[in-house]
Formats: C-alpha cells, structure tokens, sequence
C-alpha cells in the first residue's frame, strides 16, 4: 500500500509535462506524485532527476493513493480523447473534495462540459490555461485557472509556488468558474497569433522595401525592444533574424519553408468571436494568414499574375524604421483591445466574472505574449474596470493618435508596392471603422430588407420596419413590422 505523501499530482511527463512537474518538485513544501500511461516515460523522469522530490507511480491506483488528501492531480496529455479517459479514471477513484485539473489546452466548451459532469460527484475539476511553453514549464509559467472558488484555495497556494512572478506578483490568478480559464487562454493564443503576424509584416516592410538584411533588421528590433515594443516575442524575433544556418550559411529564416503552421487555438479564437459577435478581425487575419501560406500549390499556380506595383518610398531608411515601429505598435494596440473585448463578452455569455485588469497583470510574465506594454493595459482596468475599449483609455488614445500618420503611410504605401500587410490592414481598417460617425452597414440593411424582408430600424422614430419593395419606387411603403 503507498503511504499518502504527495500534495500535488502529475498525470501525463511528456515535456511540458516533466517540465511542470519538476517546476512543482523544485518547490519548498510540494511533494510531487507523478504518473504516466507509460511507465518509461516516469522511470526516465526520476532516474534523471534523482534529486527533485518524486514519489513515481506505475499505476493509476498507486498514484492517486501517493496523494494527500484533497488529491490535487494535474493532467498534462494531450486534449481530446486522451484528456477525458484520464478525467474518468481519476474521477471513479477520487472523492468528493478532491480536485482534477486540466492544464492543456482545451477547447472552453469541452472544459464546461467536463466540470459539470466532474462537479456532480462532488470532486472539484478546474480547467486551466498555461502559456510559456517548454521553458515557462519548467521555469515559472502564466496559469489561468477556472473552477471553483473553493478548489482555488487549495489549488491557488500551489500555482502560485510555481507561476512566474512579474513586478513582485505571482502570474496566476482565479479567472472564474467552470471554463473561464481556458477561455481567457484561447484569446491569449489569439492575440499571439496577430503579434506575430503583425511582427512578421513590419520585418517583411523592411526587407523588401527598406532593403535590410534579416542581420540588420535583428538589430532594428533589438532596438525597438527597449521601447514601448518591448516584449518576449520582439526578443526572440531578433534572435531568429540574428541566426544562420549553419550548412549553408544562409540568414536561418531564407532557408525555413514560408508555411506556417497552427494548432487550433486561433481558430477558436476566431470562431469563438463570431459567434459572440466581436470582431475580431486582425487575430482573423493572423489565422488566414497562415492558412493562406501553406496553400502551396495555389501560390505557385498564381505567381505570374498581375502586380502592377509601385515602390515604397525608402530614400529615407531611418524615417521608414521610425514609420514601421509606429504603425507595428498602433496595430498592436488594435490586436489587444479586440482579445480584451472578446473576453469581456465571454464572460457576459458565460456567467463569469473576470477581472479584466487581473488578466492583463498575469501576462506580464512567463507568457508568450509578456511585454511592458501589458502595464498599460493594467493601469486602463485599474482606472475604469468597466472601460468599453481600451482605445478610450487616454494612453492607448494619445499613442494611436501619435502614430496614426506612419500607419496610414505605411498600409497605403506596403499596399501600392504589393507587399502583404493582412494584419496591418485589417487593423486600420476596424479603427476607422469603429471611429466612424456612420457606416455603410444602413445599406446592408436596405439590401437584407429587400431580398429577404429582414427589417431595419430607423433614425427618425422607434421600432421594426419592412419596406414593401416593388419595381415602381413611388409604391414604396415603411410599415412597422409585425416579425
């Protein structure tokens, strides 16, 4: 019989997992079970880390007798199928109290699904979000936990021991219940799908209108990255645009195929928003974006087809660094107030109640998408929790009014000159459309009337209207509508 030791579980030591679970044992105060289908996979995990405080399982009823009651265990396998026979194992041997949490990264709707089913028997189960990938495991992550309240106060001191710590605060927070913690790591994944979209267009601007070389441009955003563009994903950017490859000497990033790849998230994100009704539109464009450069053989077939460009004016190579950075940050901007208000209708459809100003302050660490910048969001949340866009906030207002002439110069000239700038675009595009006084959408309406009776309102009075639409314009009617 194993003797009850472990505070906290881990089912599942592929890398992400052994990684998390060595963060847990490097801890004072945790004890750490650990457990995977595969019984190597654990030996080899303990033999390498005779020192890290294990207790190893070869079995699923030997784990969850090494755990101190209320059994915590964290699941890190991949989601789908794998994740719910684990949550169904633990569940028959766990009581009520005990606490399953699902540290991958599930669809939201699958972890509302789960959590009420889990919660029936009285265990606890939690969905929560981790970001910082491989190293973030290992050496301090951003986690979002759902779930109840009650489970956060045993679960809560153990994240807490393991997240990263930004500014004197642990990157971890209760984000609310049931699937709110997945949620709010879904849009996480989005709005980092659109930085580094947007990251991509302001290298691809340089380099083919300024003429940098990816060395050149390495030291531009090392540049920018003691600014107001600082951030993890600026850093390591410079990095990759420093790299060469070693067999041919080439810049590494001329010899990687330009087909991006995609796990799922972005597109949830997308899918998600529509369904909410935000657009969402520039973290839209970072997933087409992708979709559209793994469409090979359309690319190759269409090669030769008109371009009629004409080149982006950089005789003046400082100016056009200086416009780039600009127009990279205004779209920035427009990335981060769009995820923000995608979670802030998520939570109105969903019953939570998430600190909008607590989320921002849990990336600035450990997370893919931790940058300075996030303080700034903070301070917005702080000063109005109930800010309609964080464009109204008077510093995202000042800093997109400061850069709004290099941006419409820079769309309208990477637009003339035939360079891609989806996400660059769409985002300037949305910020016009937002500020506008009046939308094209009153004809939308007129047209949806006319073909499918779908009723408009009006400017002048109240209620629902339909016209009786007819060949002669003068026998046109507005009646109030019936529907």
């Amino acid at each position: 019989m194993v003797t009850p030791q472990a505070n906290i579980g881990v089912v599942g030591l592929a890398v992400m997992g052994s990684n998390l679970a060595r963060n847990l044992a490097s801890r004072e105060g945790n004890t750490v079970a650990v457990f995977n289908r595969s019984p190597e996979r654990t030996r080899l995990l303990v033999s390498e880390h005779p020192e890290a405080n294990f207790i190893a399982s070869e079995t699923i009823d030997d784990f969850v007798a090494s755990l101190a009651t209320p059994r915590t265990a964290i699941i890190m396998v991949q989601a789908g199928a794998g994740t719910d026979a684990v949550i169904s194992q633990l569940a028959e041997r766990f009581e009520p109290g005990d606490i399953i949490v699902d540290g991958g990264n599930a669809l939201f709707t699958d972890t509302i699904r789960r959590e009420k089913a889990v919660s029936a028997t009285g265990v606890h189960f939690v969905g929560a979000g981790i970001s910082g990938g491989e190293e973030g495991a290992l050496k301090g992550p951003s986690i979002m936990p759902g779930g109840s309240a009650e489970s956060y106060k045993t679960l809560g001191p153990i994240l807490s021991s393991i997240a990263a710590v930004a500014e004197g605060e642990p990157c971890v927070t209760h984000v609310g219940t049931d699937g709110a913690g997945h949620f709010v790591k879904m849009i996480h994944n989005g709005i980092e799908y659109a930085d580094m979209q947007l990251i991509a267009e302001a290298f691809d601007i340089l380099r083919q209108a300024g003429g940098f070389t990816p060395a050149e441009i390495a030291d531009i955003f090392i540049e920018w990255n003691k600014g107001e563009l600082e951030s993890y994903l600026i850093e390591i950017t410079a990095e990759v645009l420093k790299q060469v490859d070693a067999k041919t000497g080439a810049p590494f990033v001329d010899v990687v195929l330009d087909q991006a790849g995609s796990k799922g998230t972005g597109v949830w994100t997308v899918q998600t928003s529509l369904d909410l009704g935000v657009p969402v539109s520039g973290i839209a464009e970072a997933v087409f974006a992708r979709s559209l450069s793994s469409q090979a053989a359309q690319r190759a077939a269409v090669s030769g087809l008109p371009a009629e460009t004409t080149p982006l004016d950089s005789n003046d190579k400082a100016k056009l660094v200086n416009e780039v950075r600009n127009a990279l940050y205004a779209s920035k901007i427009i990335a981060y107030a769009q995820g923000f208000d995608a979670i802030r209708a998520g939570a109105a459809e969903y019953g939570w109640n998430i600190n909008l100003g607590a989320v921002s302050k849990i990336w600035r660490g450990g997370c893919i998408i931790r940058a300075q910048f996030l303080n700034r969001i903070a301070d917005a949340y702080d000063k109005n929790a109930g800010l309609l866009s964080l464009l109204l906030d008077d510093y995202f207002t000042e800093a997109i009014g400061a850069s709004l002439p290099s941006w419409r110069r820079i769309v309208a000239g990477a637009s003339l000159a035939g360079i891609p700038i989806p996400a660059f675009a769409s985002s300037l595009s949305y910020y016009d459309g937002l500020r506008a006084p009046r939308l094209p959408a009153a004809l939308v309406q007129g047209q949806r009337d006319f073909f499918g009776a779908h009723t408009y309102k009006r400017v002048d009075m109240p209620g629902t209207f339909h016209t009786l639409w007819s060949g002669d314009r003068s026998e046109i009617e507005s009646e109030p509508s019936t529907h």
